[in-house]
């Protein structure tokens, strides 16, 4: 525990010299001012797709950028002879990007609408949608050296991010999307503000916690093979 709130202490402080907890700050002020000018008293339906699409910045960008910028600075590998774990390396980064995401996200929330809303819901569901893609975020950019190399793929995995809203907004509702995992926590996000299935409640909880432990196991896989091996590095 001790070595992973060192690890914390080192990933909030990169964060904040890099400027991302400005950037969070700047883009909340933004939805709320931008939500502030509709006439509507319940936001409940829209913030599902809000809060996934702010989020996915917050989580899989954001982790992204810390990689990076540490691959950059050669401290990702400096870790690796460090007592930190693997599992300790990557837990601090989810910690630090999900309470920076929680408190971001709940701040819009509470001032837009107020607090009538099942917290335990919502709280679970912003959790599990952080490390579920801020994981995913570092198993996709650990193979790439510069934003300019990663830029370009990481927009075909965030329009695929999207496709659960195309059933949220019944676009399109086939069952085979039930087999998106960010479906399950759109659900999760959704049972916070209205009446859901008891059914797709459970659905959610536990294809949320399935996929979860999935990305956290390929993601060290994923830092084994690129970060301490090497295997799958690109050759320059």
């Amino acid at each position: 525990m001790t070595r992973l709130l060192s690890a914390a202490r080192w990933d909030v402080s990169l964060q904040f010299r890099n400027g991302f907890y400005y950037v969070s700050a700047f883009s909340a002020i933004v939805v709320i001012l931008l939500l502030k000018q509709f006439e509507v008293t319940d936001f409940g339906y829209w913030w599902p797709a809000i809060i996934t699409g702010n989020l996915t910045i917050n989580a899989f960008y954001f982790m992204a950028g810390i990689v990076l910028l540490e691959k950059g600075e050669g401290t990702l590998e400096a870790q690796i002879v460090s007592p930190l774990r693997p599992w300790e390396i990557l837990g601090s980064k989810v910690l630090t990007l999900g309470l920076l995401s929680l408190f971001e996200t709940l701040a819009m929330i509470v001032i837009v609408q107020g607090v009538n809303f099942n917290w335990f819901l919502l709280v679970t569901g912003i959790v599990l949608y952080i490390a579920m893609l801020a994981l995913y975020g570092f198993i996709v950019v650990a193979r790439y050296d510069s934003i300019s190399e990663f830029i370009l793929p990481s927009a075909a995995w965030t329009l695929g991010f999207s496709l659960p809203l195309l059933y949220y907004f019944g676009i399109w509702q086939h069952w085979v999307m039930f087999l998106h995992p960010l479906l399950a926590i759109i659900i999760l996000l959704q049972s916070a503000f209205m009446s859901v299935p008891v059914w797709q409640i459970v659905y959610g909880f536990a294809y949320s916690i399935l996929w979860t432990g999935i990305v956290a196991w390929l993601s060290l896989r994923t830092f084994h093979r690129f970060v301490v091996t090497k295997e799958g590095v690109r050759k320059r």
